[in-house]
């Protein structure tokens, strides 16, 4: 008897082994100018991606000022209210699952985590805005049966500014929509948010420095992870919440992993390896851990067979060796 139990100890631990962890497998819907087609869609289910963030735009023309622009004829297609909800339902009609994602824009792409208004004035008409922006979009959520809204993403002066605000935001979302929520915030920023436990996933953008090196490689790079990941893990153990990141990647350059957050023009080397080892080491750290929900890639464009290639030193996977890794882990998990 002793035999066969232990025969059926190690049977069952095998089985367990060969499990798959599912995971939110996602991308970076970008808004285009132009309305999402069925080939778009294709090209997203070929690397097997079971999620995508659909990314409506509002605007605003200076860190201080307290007006936010929306949903205008003067906005791109994908950036709007119409927009939004046709890529939503074409990437359901192809079973797809959907994250609406708010963005702000700041002109000239200012920070938005250093908007801050200088008066209370200023603030209420700040919060009278955003309430209107943001829970238009909690109504498309809800009309189009999206499976998961983000609140924010980005705005920690505004998030300490103003705790009582957010407090009542998030209820009136709950009231409003039904689904499950979240918020991105930044790197750096994710520690001092307040309102975790009133959401459903720590969201994060993940874009966490792990190497100085120019051309770092997979060991190098899952070591530099192993700080922040411990203590990423220990919040979400301590909150009881999965962890998201609602936005990771890295540029296909030298020094990738050094600022991955770099959005600027600059003329660093083309490195491809060192974008899909960043990449493979991000998957193995932390697509197989039971308290992690998966993410969201920066950035996936609607044009596939242009956009990226071994040309392009910037975030896109598209037409590089990073997409095949995309391909590998999201078909493993």
């Amino acid at each position: 008897m002793r035999c066969i139990g232990w025969i059926l100890g190690v049977f069952l631990l095998c089985a367990c082994s060969g499990k798959q962890i599912e995971k939110i497998n996602g991308v970076s819907f970008v808004g285009s100018p132009e309305r999402a087609s069925q080939a778009h869609v294709d090209a997203i289910v070929s690397i097997n991606a079971d999620y995508a963030s659909v990314m409506p735009y509002g605007f605003i023309r200076e860190p201080d000022t307290p007006e936010i622009i929306f949903d205008t004829d003067r906005q791109w297609f994908g950036e709007t209210r119409m927009g939004a909800r046709q890529y939503v339902e074409l990437l359901h009609a192809n079973g797809i699952r959907v994250m609406i994602k708010p963005h702000l824009w700041i002109w000239r792409g200012m920070f938005t985590g250093d908007m801050k208004m200088e008066t209370e004035a200023d603030w209420q008409r700040l919060e009278a805005s955003y309430r209107e922006f943001i829970l238009n979009y909690a109504d498309l959520a809800r009309e189009t049966g999206a499976d998961m809204f983000c609140i924010g993403t980005e705005l920690e002066e505004f998030v300490k500014a103003r705790p009582a605000f957010w407090d009542g935001l998030i209820a009136d979302i709950r009231e409003r929509y039904r689904g499950k929520l979240t918020y991105a915030a930044n790197w750096d920023e994710y520690t001092r948010t307040p309102f975790w436990e009133d959401l459903d996933y720590i969201g994060i953008d993940a874009y966490f420095p792990l190497s100085e090196s120019r051309d770092p490689g997979l060991e190098e790079m899952r070591a530099g992870w192993q700080k922040w990941k411990t203590e990423i893990r220990e919040l979400s153990l301590e909150l009881d919440r999965p962890v998201l990141f609602t936005e990771y990647g890295y540029r296909s350059m030298d020094y990738t992993a050094k600022k991955p957050w770099l959005v600027d023009r600059n003329d660093e080397r083309v490195n491809l390896g060192a974008q899909a080892e960043a990449q493979r080491a991000l998957f193995e750290e932390f697509w197989r851990e039971p308290w992690f929900a998966g993410g969201f890639v920066w950035k996936w464009f609607l044009h596939h067979p242009v956009s990226g290639g071994p040309g392009d030193n910037r975030f896109t996977p598209q037409n590089k060796p990073a997409e095949k890794v995309l391909r590998e882990y999201y078909g493993r998990f």
